[in-house]
Parts: structure tokens; sequence; C-alpha cells
């Protein structure tokens, strides 16, 4: 058995305070915004309010819940999600896999790679990014938030180097066997990508549910914000929109204030990703170091 140095205790301790210290900034945010939802305004607008709730009550979540505006942009969020994962992962697999492929077997990989990394580093701009999406017809529509970063980048290496990290024997069997390039990609590399898929997932799914900017650029419609767009107007506005909740105004801010109300409706937005981290976490990190140790 070998026994730690003394340098080395000192080290894991100093590595074990470091750690939760930083849990802690993370975790500590979301449990006083937790506390603060739950709270009576009183209690809140005093500053009493810390990790746990005082004077509970649910009324700022019965109203986040009775507002329609709350569930349409929960709703559009949703179907972004789903668009926007679905074409990243569609993307992300047919290009990855022939950039994946070494230069003598696919011979316009360097231009390929090199345009996708210049798009990465350089933009054209906001302006001329509004005005191909207005000529294009896609404004104030759901694929104006999907389409324009289909293939994300960042993703796109971490893909393509994980696949260049498999044994060529792999491919050069199914090729004998008579498989062609279609057959090799959806039945002998999509079942071992797992984690690498995971990862780009995860990083997609992220990027959807918290982008507001292109919500708040392409909607001029508020019945089309995305959820992250109308909690962003929603901490400018908040006043506004308990007076247009068609309820009594007065008796609302003595029930719930802007703290309480705010609290609640932006830890409903973080519940999705909250869930679906955990399944994802355990091929997140596998995922994350095979796809940046092979350029």
């Amino acid at each position: 058995m070998n026994m730690l140095t003394k340098g080395q205790k000192v080290f894991r301790v100093f590595n074990y305070i470091f750690v939760t210290a930083v849990c802690l900034t993370c975790i500590l945010p979301i449990i006083n915004t937790l506390a603060i939802s739950f709270s009576s305004p009183a209690q809140v607008s005093t500053g009493k309010v810390y990790l746990l709730p005082k004077n509970f009550t649910t009324m700022a979540y019965d109203f986040a819940m009775s507002n329609g505006k709350f569930a349409r942009a929960l709703t559009v969020t949703m179907q972004r999600c789903i668009l926007g994962v679905g074409i990243n992962m569609l993307m992300l697999i047919i290009t990855a896999y022939p950039l994946s492929k070494s230069k003598a077997r696919f011979g316009a990989r360097h231009f390929y790679m090199g345009f996708y990394v210049f798009t990465m580093l350089f933009g054209g701009g906001l302006i001329p990014y509004y005005i191909l999406i207005v000529q294009l017809g896609l404004l104030n529509n759901i694929w104006a938030l999907v389409l324009p970063l289909s293939v994300p980048v960042y993703s796109l290496v971490i893909l393509m180097n994980f696949m260049r990290s498999l044994p060529i024997e792999m491919e050069e069997a199914a090729m004998i066997d008579g498989a062609g390039h279609f057959r090799i990609l959806f039945s002998i590399y999509l079942p071992v990508l797992k984690p690498a898929l995971a990862t780009v997932g995860l990083f997609a799914f992220v990027y959807h549910w918290n982008d507001w900017l292109t919500g708040a650029l392409f909607m001029n419609d508020p019945v089309n914000y995305p959820l992250q767009t109308y909690l962003q107007t929603l901490l400018v506005n908040f006043r506004d929109l308990l007076r247009s909740s068609g309820s009594d105004y007065h008796v609302l801010l003595m029930r719930m204030n802007e703290q309480t109300g705010r609290a609640a409706q932006l830890f409903l937005s973080l519940l999705p990703t909250l869930i679906v981290y955990p399944f994802l976490q355990k091929y997140f990190t596998k995922g994350l170091i095979m796809g940046s140790v092979k350029g």
C-alpha cells in the first residue's frame, strides 16, 4: 500500500477545499434563487432570504404557470431544441465523417477544414447577418433560430477527432465485407460514438436553450419569442407584465414582487438543463477528452 507523503496530503486537502468552494459558488446562487421564488415579497424586499424560504408561498409559480406567455415561450424553446439539436447532430455526423479521413483518402479535406475554421474565427458582422436572414425570408420564423448555426465548428472538431481516434481496421473490415460509406457510418461508427455524440448533443442543447439574442433579433412578434428572450424582456419589464396579466395589479404586488416572480420563472427555465445533464454527464468527460487528443 502506497503511503502519501506530507506534501501529497496537504495538496489533496487543498484540492478538496478548492473544488468544494468552486461547487458552492455554482450551487448557492441556484439555491438562493429557489428560496426567493418560494418566499413572501416582504421577506425578500428586506433581504432576509438566503438559502431557505421565508413565509413559504407558491404565488410566484402560480402566476408563472397561469401566465400564457411563459408557457408559449417554453413551447417555442422546446420546438427550437428539438429541431436545432436534431439538425446539429445530423450535420455534424455527415460532416465530421469525411473530414476525419486522411488527405490521401479525401483530397479536399484541408480546404473544407480551413473553411470551417475560418468561419469560427471570423464573421461578417451583425448587420450582414440580419440582412441575410431577411433576404432568406426567415424573419419571425423559428427556422431563423436553428438554421444559421447548423454546423457548430467547435463540436465538429470534437466529433471529427473522436472519429479519427477509432481504429482504421474497423472501416477496412467493413469495406471488405462490401459495406459502403453510409453503412459504415451508421452501422459501425455511430454505435461507438455515444460519448462524443452525448458531448456535442449537450453543447447543442445548452446553446439552443440559453440563447436569447437571436430571438430578440429575428422575432418581431413577442408571441414567437423563445423562453430566454421572454425572460430577458421579463427582467426589464416585469411590472408591465403584471399590469397586462389581467389580474388586479396591486393585489399581485402584495402577494409577489419583481424578485420573487423573476426568480420563479428563472428557476423553471433551469429545470430542463438540470434534468438532462446528469444523464449525459457520464459520457461528457470521455467524449470531450477523446475528441481533443488527436489533431
